[in-house]
């Protein structure tokens, strides 16, 4: 071959010209892995650990797990209690109660805890469960609360499922009732009207008004059911629970006047809790007539929630001061005062002798002082009172002498003993009885107020009204006049 030299040259170009060529494309190889590199060091965390978080149980006050993700899936360790709260979860996620509510909380890993007590809310249930059955009712619910926290220790529902196994139950068992369900509360009401127009001087405990059984009021006919005296004391009043008498109290109260009371009580507002609460129906004072003042007056025309009364009605038990209700020891508290603390101790002994002097209630706990009003209110449909389906409710507190618990019993539709003193009382005297027993409370010595004794409260709440708007007129000047006019 000629020139072989030539070739070996021409061989060894191409060799380097190979080699290079490897070195670049290794080079930009690298460098297209830098960044998933750094990205991959730089993470903070390993790789490994970004996967879907286990999702977040739910739990009572005490650490006890009410539902708790495993292997297995999302469990109900408690079953049925407390699931109308907590609701249950679906293959993409929360579909009701707090499961839903707090879906994205939970699915990122964050539990949950519960102000419930499990064992005041077990004792609840049972005693709810018991009761509508017994007589047949379509629904019920119970709150309690903690007086001074509004802590909510027990939400109580009926009709109620196991969220562990949702699929063969219906909706209508799926419903927080004590939160969402409306109704017209009838005379326990009748409590809440006494104490605004104490705290605006417009009445007193033992202020007289003749109340004959029936009075033509506003083109209609006002009755009262249980047999009574034609002259009755405010007081009085409450424990005949007479209808007429509230038309005596309210006839000549400006409307804005009683409807700003119901709403400081929290009636018509917003309970800010997690989960749907309803507001209920409170109408502007500009739409109210005689007779809507009157029947607001003693229950009828305005609705509420089960927790709004319990709310509501915690406000005599604190001493005057509301405080927003809390399902979360993480809530802030939120309070407000509505009446003053001598209006609402006056309330606490004067809805003691109710209980102890009024209307048969079954509310009374032989050794025990409880405060309370019971309510039983038509239902409407299609736009008319019904003469056969009635709601069922009692509002009290306990011990009466320094209150600690709130309860409220809500029961619609029983086909028998509907009335508030027949059948939402024993309900609350039988949770108060598992409370005070699981406290250990001993009965009191005292024996209960007497009539004799409710009278000189309102003697005394007269002259400590009178002492408190004298001190109001001396502290605003000689021309401010009376701070609570007529």
């Amino acid at each position: 071959m000629r020139f072989p030299h030539l070739f070996q040259g021409s061989h060894q170009a191409r060799q380097r010209r190979r080699v290079r060529l490897m070195w670049t494309a290794a080079f930009l190889a690298f460098t297209s892995l830098l960044p998933a590199f750094f990205k991959l060091s730089w993470a903070g965390e390993p790789r490994a650990n970004a996967v879907t978080p286990t999702r977040g149980a739910i739990r009572l006050m005490d650490g006890t797990l009410v539902a708790v993700h495993t292997a297995q899936g999302r469990q109900y360790p408690l079953g049925p209690m407390a699931a109308n709260v907590v609701g249950f979860l679906g293959a993409d996620g929360g579909l009701e109660g707090l499961e839903r509510t707090l879906n994205a909380e939970l699915a990122q890993g964050k539990s949950q805890t519960l102000t419930l007590n499990g064992t005041i809310q077990a004792a609840a249930e049972q005693v709810l469960e018991e009761a509508v059955k017994r007589v047949e009712a379509a629904s019920g619910s119970v709150v309690v609360m903690d007086r001074h926290t509004g802590h909510l220790l027990a939400v109580a529902n009926w009709p109620t499922f196991d969220p562990g196994a949702w699929a063969g139950t219906v909706p209508a068992q799926w419903r927080n009732r004590a939160f969402v369900d409306e109704y017209e509360p009838g005379s326990v009401i009748k409590a809440l009207t006494v104490a605004a127009l104490l705290e605006e001087n417009l009445t007193s405990p033992a202020q007289v008004y003749e109340t004959p059984m029936r009075r033509p009021y506003a083109g209609t006919v006002i009755n009262d059911l249980v047999p009574h005296p034609s002259v009755l004391r405010t007081w009085e009043i409450l424990r005949y629970s007479s209808n007429v008498g509230m038309t005596r109290l309210i006839e000549n109260v400006p409307p804005m006047t009683l409807h700003r009371a119901f709403q400081a009580f929290g009636l018509g507002l917003a309970v800010e809790l997690p989960g749907p609460t309803a507001n209920g129906s409170l109408a502007a004072p500009d739409r109210w007539t005689p007779l809507t003042q009157a029947t607001m007056s003693f229950g009828q025309g305005l609705s509420v929630t089960n927790l709004q009364m319990a709310a509501a009605f915690n406000v005599i038990a604190n001493d005057g001061v509301y405080i927003a209700p809390r399902l979360s020891p993480d809530q802030p508290r939120r309070t407000r005062r509505v009446l003053r603390p001598d209006v609402a101790r006056t309330m606490q002994r004067l809805l003691h002798a109710v209980i102890d002097e009024g209307i048969q209630s079954r509310a009374e706990l032989p050794g025990y002082h409880v405060g309370g009003k019971t309510g039983t209110a038509q239902v409407a449909i299609g736009g008319r009172y019904s003469s056969e389906v009635f709601t069922s409710t009692f509002a009290g507190f306990f011990p009466a002498e320094q209150p600690r618990y709130t309860v409220t019993v809500m029961v619609r539709g029983a086909k028998r003993e509907y009335q508030g003193s027949q059948l939402a009382a024993p309900i609350f005297r039988d949770i108060t009885a598992y409370i005070l027993s699981m406290n250990g409370a001993l009965p009191a010595l005292i024996p209960p107020p007497t009539t004799h004794e409710a009278d000189k409260v309102g003697a005394q709440s007269d002259r400590a009204a009178e002492r408190s708007a004298r001190a109001s007129r001396e502290a605003a000047g000689p021309e401010a006049g009376p701070v609570h006019g007529p």
